[in-house]
């Protein structure tokens, strides 16, 4: 399956965030410092390379003095005017959810993804 992570709508989800730190006139470095992580870190995510979670990605806006909300409503903007996702993101019909083939129901991926916490 095709990840999010290759695709044009993550891409400009990416160029939002390197031009928002460009304009204020700062480098990855800078960007890490007041973060609290590594320069490696900036770079992969703006290379994509890296995904960020809701909770870094707020984190990130706040270092980037950019409001949670209005990022989210310009993203949605952007995207709007883009082509639907490759097909390959949407899930298929008549097959179970995840590797387990369930529902949730506990199986051996919900464990190991509790104690990998």
């Amino acid at each position: 399956m095709l990840k999010s992570l290759h695709t044009r709508q993550n891409q400009i989800f990416l160029e939002m965030l390197r031009n928002r730190r460009e304009a204020l006139r700062l480098r990855q470095a800078d960007l890490a410092e007041r973060l609290g992580r590594g320069q490696a870190t900036v770079s992969k995510v703006e290379r994509g390379v890296r995904r960020l979670d809701i909770i870094e990605l707020r984190a990130w806006l706040i270092a980037l003095e950019v409001d949670f909300a209005s990022f989210t409503a310009e993203l949605n903007g952007l995207l709007l005017l883009e082509p639907t996702p490759d097909p390959r993101l949407r899930a298929r019909r008549g097959r179970g959810r995840g590797r387990g083939g369930g529902g949730g129901g506990g199986g051996t991926s919900d464990a190991r993804y509790i104690r990998d916490l």
